[in-house]
């Protein structure tokens, strides 16, 4: 079989399978690789430890993909469009009501509907390739490879990098999922995706905690997605306004892209959003229990974060909203038994002018 045929093949069953896009990029290494080492020193990634991960000559794992997978030759780019037609966190002014970014919408998380997808292209391609006797290497990961998946997919023609570091398509927008197939195949690579962010610096002037130190750079530390998700614990104090009403995840810097104002919708079912997930009342948030959360939640990429976390997120939300009506809210929250919950409720008590509890008469240290 020639190989053009093959990467045709590829795209052809990447799009049977409800893939928006698919490309081909060669294993690397890339020039973007080179400002990952600088960018974990630096401190940029926060508490993610896993990104620091190291292979056996002691190259960052996701700097050099030849040094966890030396027989990788081609690695097969794919993304799902995840947008709704529901509105952006930037039309939302009700002060008791939070945000939950757009991709947690639905009833599914991302991985359970990108992988199997993935598995089935990997396994066609093998069955493809079996008739010429070849029998080739592959693993799939969808966001949980040794790899930085947004600069192999420019390099596929996925989409270019934009300046708030995500992947932009010139017809899909950004909304987009990827998953990665690595390959021993040599095929034939895309052409990379060009920058068409041009002069544009939208997503950089409306971070409100300024987590852009330039163009094309992320703080992941200062940036509400980091915050409202991965950070444990308590938040620092100096970004908890910036945070604003976000109670998972923000979608700020892709509400405000240009490129994204005529960006499809997905038609996969799994993407289509619970209506009480966009927006969501702060008072149902705050008074959600264990049990309430598990069940509204499951299956969610929202678990990531966990009850204690997202009510932590919700007091913040809380104190930002400015609306006095959430204090005897906070005040429950404030001589709960969680001490970082209860922390951030004090924070935001102070913040809506409201008395905050004795804290020796309620137990909290």
């Amino acid at each position: 079989m020639q190989r053009s045929e093959l990467e045709q093949f590829v795209k052809t069953s990447a799009r049977d399978l409800g893939f928006d896009l698919a490309g081909i990029a060669p294993a690397g290494p890339f020039r973007e690789h080179e400002y990952f080492p600088q960018w974990i020193a630096d401190g940029r990634h926060g508490e993610m430890r896993y990104l620091e991960s190291r292979a056996e000559d002691q190259q960052l794992r996701r700097a050099s993909l030849a040094s966890v997978a030396p027989w990788a030759r081609s690695v097969i780019v794919c993304a799902v469009n995840y947008n709704s037609d529901a509105p952006y966190s930037t039309a939302c002014p009700d002060p008791s009501r939070g945000w939950i970014s757009r991709y947690a919408w639905g009833r599914a998380d991302y991985h359970d509907v990108l992988l199997p997808r993935l598995r089935e292209l990997e396994a066609r391609l093998k069955e493809r390739v079996s008739a010429t006797g070849e029998s080739p290497r592959t693993w799939c990961y969808v966001d949980t490879g040794p790899l930085i998946e947004r600069v192999f997919a420019q390099h596929a023609g996925i989409g270019w990098i934009g300046k708030n570091t995500c992947v932009i398509n010139q017809q899909v927008g950004s909304w987009l999922f990827l998953g990665v197939i690595l390959t021993s195949l040599p095929l034939t690579p895309d052409l990379p995706a060009p920058d068409r962010c041009g002069s544009c610096t939208r997503c950089l002037d409306a971070c409100p905690t300024n987590a852009f130190p330039a163009a094309y750079q992320l703080d992941a530390s200062r940036c509400i997605s980091y915050l409202t998700i991965e950070k444990r614990g308590d938040l620092p104090e100096d970004l908890r306004e910036g945070i604003g009403r976000h109670l998972f995840g923000c979608d700020i810097c892709q509400d405000v892209c240009p490129w994204n104002h005529k960006a499809p919708v997905s038609p996969l079912p799994q993407f289509v959003p619970r209506t009480e997930l966009v927006n969501p009342s702060l008072d149902w948030i705050s008074g959600m229990n264990v049990e309430e959360f598990r069940e509204v939640f499951r299956g969610s990429p929202v678990k990531r974060t966990k009850h204690s976390g997202l009510l932590r997120n919700a007091a913040v939300a809380m104190g930002n909203s400015g609306n006095a009506r959430f204090i005897p809210a906070l005040l429950g929250l404030a001589t709960g038994d969680d001490p970082v919950v209860a922390e951030h409720a004090r924070w935001a008590l102070r913040k809506l002018g409201a008395v905050e509890p004795d804290r020796e008469e309620n137990g909290t240290p």
